[in-house]
């Protein structure tokens, strides 16, 4: 008797631990919900997360506020979520940085993508664009690599170390075989604004970020990193058009969650995140960011990271670079 009471007392917290998740699951959410985004405010990033979360905390029933935790190429709010409660109150706007190019940019990281964060669903993807000032003599990609070649290695901006916009610059260094000096900010919207100043000449910034300025004449368009043209932009031609072949760069992101929370909690956030993304208003907000909609189920949003991770992982390591 003695040696059976264990293994029963064992079945026994297993059938109440059991039961206290699903009826946690049935009544979630019941609280307000935090969407951590690892950018600052104003960024395109940002701009995604809030136009989301309106729509999704109407559908779930409970508000979603959004709390910016900028820093370290997305680290620091990538450690924030992960060492969160898993039970579906703390979410993320993770992206390229934080899934699949800091394992390789980082020595060490106080996260581990594959083990402390789980995917809910992937949101968008942004078509990065080669911006100029319009101070820079060119309009078409071969008059800016003419230009490239009088400059001592042009200034770029990005939004900081690691981001996809310097990784979409290494790849274009690459594929061009120019030299450029990287110009590290804190976030898009300082980066952005600096180059509409004219203090750095030229990024490759997201149809987020950068719209407003390509279409205010702010900023000079001279190519997107996409296959095809962008709706809402098709005045601009792609980059492999202009005889850069081979060259495609997004900036994408999708929504996670610490891991260990619960699958049927996992399930009504995609749920909720899908029929937002469906919604009309959402989906011409989006269109007129010049996004691309790539909702997809957790498994789905899973074997595209790991895709990615492995092609950034090659640039980064080709490139030789390090941020410690």
């Amino acid at each position: 008797m003695r040696a059976f009471l264990p293994t029963t007392r064992r079945l026994f917290a297993l059938a109440v631990l059991t039961a206290c998740t699903a009826v946690a699951a049935q009544t979630y959410p019941s609280k307000t919900i935090e969407w951590v985004v690892p950018y600052p405010a104003g960024g395109g990033t940002d701009v995604v997360a809030r136009t989301l979360a309106e729509s999704m905390g109407k559908l779930l029933g409970q508000p979603i506020i959004i709390n910016n935790k900028p820093g370290a190429a997305t680290n620091i709010g990538a450690e924030y979520v992960a060492r969160a409660k898993a039970d579906g109150y703390v979410l993320m706007s993770a992206d390229t940085a934080t899934l699949a190019a800091n394992p390789s940019l980082y020595t060490k990281l106080g996260y581990s993508a594959e083990k402390d964060l789980a995917p809910v669903g992937l949101t968008v993807r942004f078509p990065m664009i080669l911006v100029v000032n319009p101070q820079v003599p060119a309009k078409t990609l071969p008059e800016f690599l003419a230009w490239a070649k009088t400059q001592n290695a042009a200034n770029y901006a990005t939004p900081g170390p690691g981001s996809p916009h310097h990784l979409a610059a290494e790849l274009f260094r690459e594929k061009t075989g120019n030299h450029f000096t990287h110009v590290p900010y804190r976030g898009a919207a300082p980066a952005v604004q600096d180059v509409v100043a004219g203090q750095v000449p030229f990024m490759f910034v997201d149809t987020a970020s950068g719209y407003q300025f390509v279409a205010a004449g702010k900023l000079r368009a001279i190519g997107v990193a996409s296959p095809k043209r962008v709706k809402g932009f098709e005045d601009i031609p792609t980059l492999q058009e202009q005889g850069l072949k081979g060259f495609e760069a997004y900036a994408w992101q999708g929504l996670v969650v610490p891991a260990g929370t619960p699958k049927d909690v996992i399930a009504k956030l995609n749920a909720a995140l899908l029929a937002t993304m469906d919604g009309t208003a959402v989906k011409a907000r989006l269109q007129t960011l010049g996004l691309e909609s790539i909702p997809s189920s957790p498994e789905q949003m899973a074997r595209y990271w790991a895709d990615e991770r492995t092609k950034w992982g090659q640039v980064i390591k080709a490139s030789g670079i390090k941020l410690d």
